[in-house]
C-alpha cells in the first residue's frame, strides 16, 4: 500500500512543512511579545519549540537522515523539563502574589 502511494507521488513536499513551521513559530513569537499572562507565554514558547521540531523532522525526512529526529528527542526532553520548572515557578509566584501577570512581577526587583 505504501509503495503504491510513493509511486503515485502523494507525499507532501518538504516546503509545506517548512512553511507550516514558520507560521507556527511566528504565532509563538507574537504570543510571547503580546501576551501578559505567564502561562500563555510558556505556551507560546512551547509552540515555538514544536515549530522548530517540525522543521527538524521535515529536513531529516528530506535528507533521509535520522540526526534531525534524534535532535528533536533532545529538544522535547528539554522542553518537558522547562515546563516542569516553569510551572513550579508560576505556582510559587501565584501563591505569594495572587496573580501571574507579568507587569505586576516587575515589582520583585528589590
Amino acid at each position: 500500500m505504501f509503495t503504491e502511494l510513493q509511486e503515485a507521488n502523494f507525499l507532501v513536499p518538504t516546503s509545506y512543512y517548512v512553511i507550516l513551521s514558520a507560521v507556527l513559530f511566528t504565532i509563538g513569537v507574537a504570543g510571547v511579545l503580546i501576551r501578559r499572562n505567564a502561562i500563555l507565554i510558556f505556551m507560546s514558547i512551547e509552540l515555538m519549540l514544536n515549530a522548530a521540531n517540525l522543521a527538524f523532522v521535515a529536513f531529516a525526512r528530506a535528507f533521509q537522515d535520522l540526526s534531525g529526529q534524534v535532535f528533536v528527542f533532545f529538544v522535547m526532553t528539554v522542553a518537558a523539563s522547562e515546563v516542569a520548572v516553569g510551572l513550579a515557578l508560576i505556582v510559587a509566584i501565584f501563591r505569594s502574589r495572587k496573580s501571574i501577570d507579568i507587569d505586576e512581577l516587575h515589582s520583585m526587583e528589590g
